[in-house]
């Protein structure tokens, strides 16, 4: 049952479109050339080690910066937008007037927690050239970001760059505490 399971596991890793690249063995550390752990691990001294830089889809999406867009770029496809929006928490794709957006929604404490969030994601996003549109909703506690590159007319990688950014920003203190009633 196990290895059927661990098979599986491997089918998927291997056949997914979304490969993280090869990272390849790296060099020993210090402390554990002393420990002579080489002595205790099976394999031959002869063998070639190379150190392989990862490809870009390998790097946190909040560790990339913004390039800038051609307006004859196309936009991401429906299924590679499918893709990243496994890397971001908490966003969702919509279609909107035959354009694809990313959006998110937080719901906070009251109308100072939205202005402060705004402001953390102000923060956050001034850097990058790439700003999102962010609604304060009719109910005060609510906060709306719209992500999506006007000048292509749909996604980008950028808008999910931006996203990964914004899901950095702590919220922990804007939202509504949780009651535990014993």
């Amino acid at each position: 049952m196990i290895k059927t399971t661990q098979s599986r596991i491997c089918t998927r890793i291997r056949c997914s479109t979304d490969l993280l690249g090869d990272f390849g063995a790296r060099d020993p550390f210090p402390a554990e050339i002393e420990s002579k752990f080489g002595e205790k691990v099976l394999g031959y001294s002869n063998t070639e080690h190379k150190i392989l830089i990862p490809a870009a889809s390998a790097l946190s999406l909040a560790q990339q910066e913004c390039t800038v867009i051609s307006p004859d770029q196309t936009p991401l496809s429906d299924f590679e937008a499918r893709q990243l929006l496994f890397k971001v928490v908490g966003w969702r794709l919509e279609h909107e007037d035959g354009v694809l957006k990313l959006k998110c929604t937080w719901k906070l404490r009251d109308f100072e927690c939205g202005v402060e969030l705004i402001n953390r994601i102000g923060k956050v996003v001034e850097g990058t050239g790439h700003l999102p549109t962010l609604h304060q909703l009719e109910q005060s506690n609510q906060v709306h970001a719209e992500l999506w590159t006007a000048s292509i007319g749909g996604l980008s990688m950028n808008d999910f760059i931006v996203a990964a950014k914004i899901d950095q920003i702590k919220t922990s203190d804007l939202v509504p505490r949780k009651r535990v009633w014993a």
